[in-house]
């Protein structure tokens, strides 16, 4: 028995009988299996060694080009990573799927957050960035895509929108994404000065605290206690209710508000060009890009081209097609 197959085996043994089980997981082409990593950990290193993975450190979480200890996409997915293990290990559920699934969750993200992501949904009728990681993962990294498991995919595309993952390990992604970027995005606020502690709604402070660390405590906490031996993820109606209120403030007072409407116009704006440039000039876009015409059609070919940008490159890109080259000799 190798390492692997003994890992399996501890799985069994240990896990909840709830959990997702690397031995029964399956991708849509069969390959060797890997004598020391279940299949959910070649997932997660697939997605930790990709291009689109370490795209994340160039793209916006809120703040653009705010400062180097304002958090960006590839911190986020981080810090979700771990909220997810903590709470997975807590329910002795699968680790790894659980931090696969964290890792891989935004790697379809726009340049500049969701301003990016509600620029790209104007312009082609339909952009959801939940839906492009599923694409670049199955379809495009590396001309082909990564042949995750099924599990991770899933996990993936449903960690938001209507659709809740098949596994406990995947929901628990879902809640923890929305942990991670309301604690950090506030914290991020916080160093920005754009809010304070007092700011908070009193039903925050009371329950959550003032500090990322006791709010982040007191939700995994509770989505522990109040999913053991239930078969499902679950907060208690108190902390459900809190984490609503606190979601409503931050797209009141951070997300949608007067503070960043420039720099989301700024944004759009640059995604807006650089879109129309390349449909209305398709032969400009990487000759990789070019050869995906025909399985794919110009308009996405072309929303997979600009949506994979990260911020600084499509600063970089729309100076050199659209402003005059004053100081570059």
């Amino acid at each position: 028995m190798n390492v692997r197959e003994q890992t399996e085996e501890i799985e069994y043994a240990t896990l909840s009988p709830h959990s997702a089980k690397s031995r029964e997981a399956r991708r849509r082409y069969p390959m060797e299996e890997c004598e020391f990593r279940t299949k959910f950990q070649r997932d997660r290193d697939r997605i930790l060694h990709s291009k689109c993975f370490r795209r994340l450190k160039h793209k916006t979480q809120v703040y653009i080009v705010a400062g180097d200890h304002y958090r960006t996409r590839m911190t986020h997915s981080l810090e979700v990573a771990q909220i997810s293990r903590t709470i997975a290990r807590g329910l002795r559920l699968n680790e790894d799927l659980t931090e696969a699934i964290a890792l891989g969750h935004d790697v379809g993200h726009t340049p500049f957050g969701h301003a990016g992501e509600a620029a790209m949904n104007e312009l082609v009728g339909h952009f959801a960035h939940n839906e492009q990681s599923l694409r670049i993962v199955e379809c495009l990294e590396g001309g082909k895509g990564l042949n995750l498991t099924f599990e991770t995919m899933d996990g993936i595309v449903n960690h938001t929108g209507k659709n809740l993952p098949r596994t406990l390990e995947g929901r628990i992604v879902r809640t923890a994404d929305r942990i991670a970027y309301l604690c950090h995005d506030y914290d991020d606020s916080l160093r920005a000065k754009f809010l304070t502690p007092e700011d908070l709604p009193p039903s925050v402070r009371e329950n959550f605290g003032t500090t990322s660390s006791q709010m982040i405590t007191g939700m995994v906490s509770d989505m522990i206690k109040s999913s053991v031996g239930r078969g499902d993820i679950l907060q208690s109606p108190t902390v459900k209710a809190t984490m609503d209120e606190f979601r409503r403030f931050m797209f009141q007072r951070i997300y949608h508000s007067h503070i960043l409407a420039n720099e989301r116009k700024q944004a759009a704006f640059v995604l807006r060009e650089l879109y129309n440039y390349f449909i209305a000039d398709f032969t400009k876009l990487p000759p990789e890009f070019i050869a995906r015409e025909k399985h794919w059609g110009k308009e996405q070919v072309v929303v997979d081209y600009v949506a994979g940008l990260t911020d600084s490159f499509a600063v970089e890109l729309f100076s050199r097609i659209f402003m005059p080259p004053i100081g570059r000799w």
